[in-house]
């Protein structure tokens, strides 16, 4: 089968919004350690005889006067230590949100009133449904493009305020040349340049990293992969080092729209995060196992596999036949969402905000950390049961 992949009170607040914004970023002097010991020793207390190993969860909604912070909806411990991790894994300085789309919030707020946004045909849903909003209300202005065609992408740029992709695509699996893109914008648009932001969920920074390549804001959905047991909702933007107005503005907008995640929540996604290299290591081998056994499957017409990482989707030919084979699945969650240890799958135009440009029979496959071998004979079972493609 052809595979894509070949080819405290208002006032305090507010006296304090930017009080967490001008540090450098903490991990830097940890740069010369690989990514997946930065996810384990950064965000710790300092080591002393007795004191803990982890970071505790700080609950507080108030901090005594006179001090950096007022106010929990500007800072906390718990925060900070997770924004410490992301920040050194992403080259940059982070950010947290009480979920994914409050930080895509959060960077759609970068937009001026009636400015334009130019993204993908195909990005996530929910995504693809907050700018369709804000332009239906007059707030902005939305072009979309084909994600791969780098010159095009850059071209309807112009005039653009900011530039949102997503790479690999969901749930299309599509890739952005980010590199050839950022280069092609600060090329053609000088300082009038639109600000590039990339939705970094599905690759996370074990895989790519998209400011090192020239992009001013990554975005995650750290209720994915990061955090990794389908437990939390939280997401953070990491801002470029030498965009310090950026990260102001995101700051302001967490705290003004009070858009924070719970400690709790913070910690879980530390928790996460510390086990986040073996546990995509584990899950992007067996997705290569996987899209190989269903390329030759009959039962299959496509397999979509941007060719690194635990996401994949394939196409069987009906509505009918993807629903028959999520229902038919034991060990694979008939779920919505991803990243997690467990292994899921979808139909996604089975949601009403998906993009009618993405196949009816597209399942979509969250590959976690089980067995490879239990989770083909599960997948193939099913398969098995539709007989072949038509």
């Amino acid at each position: 089968m052809a595979s894509p992949h070949d080819s405290h009170d208002s006032h305090d607040s507010h006296d304090n919004l930017g009080s967490r914004t001008s540090h450098d970023n903490e991990g830097a002097e940890h740069d010369d350690l690989a990514p997946a010991t930065r996810a384990v020793a950064l965000g710790r207390p300092e080591r002393s005889p007795g004191a803990p190993v982890n970071v505790p969860v700080t609950f507080t909604s108030t901090y005594v006067a006179d001090g950096e912070v007022s106010y929990a909806r500007t800072s906390n411990p718990t925060w900070e230590a997770l924004e410490e991790v992301l920040g050194s894994l992403e080259g940059g300085r982070a950010l947290t949100f009480a979920s994914g789309m409050g930080a895509i919030a959060a960077v759609a707020s970068l937009v001026p009133v009636a400015g334009s946004v130019v993204t993908a045909h195909h990005v996530y849903n929910g995504t693809n449904g907050l700018l369709d909003q804000l332009a239906a209300a007059g707030a902005l202005h939305v072009r979309r493009v084909d994600p791969q065609d780098t010159e095009a992408f850059a071209a309807a740029a112009d005039g653009a305020d900011l530039v949102l992709v997503e790479s690999p695509s969901n749930p299309m699996m599509e890739l952005t040349d980010i590199p050839a893109l950022a280069r092609e914008l600060r090329s053609r648009y000088a300082a009038s340049r639109p600000i590039l932001v990339c939705d970094n969920t599905f690759a996370t920074p074990l895989h790519q990293q998209p400011l090192a390549w020239g992009a001013d804001v990554v975005v995650h959905s750290a209720t994915k992969y990061l955090a990794g047991h389908s437990d939390t909702l939280l997401g953070a933007t990491v801002v470029a080092g030498d965009r310090e107005d950026l990260l102001e503005k995101l700051h302001t907008h967490r705290s003004l729209h009070g858009a924070i995640p719970g400690p709790m929540e913070a910690w879980l996604v530390l928790r996460g995060v510390r086990t986040l290299d073996v546990r995509l290591a584990r899950a992007s081998a067996s997705a290569e196992v996987l899209v190989e056994r269903l390329g030759a499957h009959p039962a299959v017409d496509l397999v979509r596999y941007p060719g690194f990482g635990a996401m994949l989707s394939i196409e069987v030919g009906s509505v009918e036949r993807a629903e028959e084979v999520c229902r038919s699945t034991t060990l694979w969650a008939h779920s919505t969402s991803l990243g997690g240890v467990e292994s899921q799958i979808e139909r996604r135009r089975r949601h009403p905000l998906e993009v009618e440009t993405v196949p009816e029979d597209l399942l979509r496959l969250s590959v976690g950390v089980e067995d490879v071998e239990d989770l083909w004979r599960d997948l193939e079972a099913a398969l098995d049961g539709l007989g072949s493609a038509h």
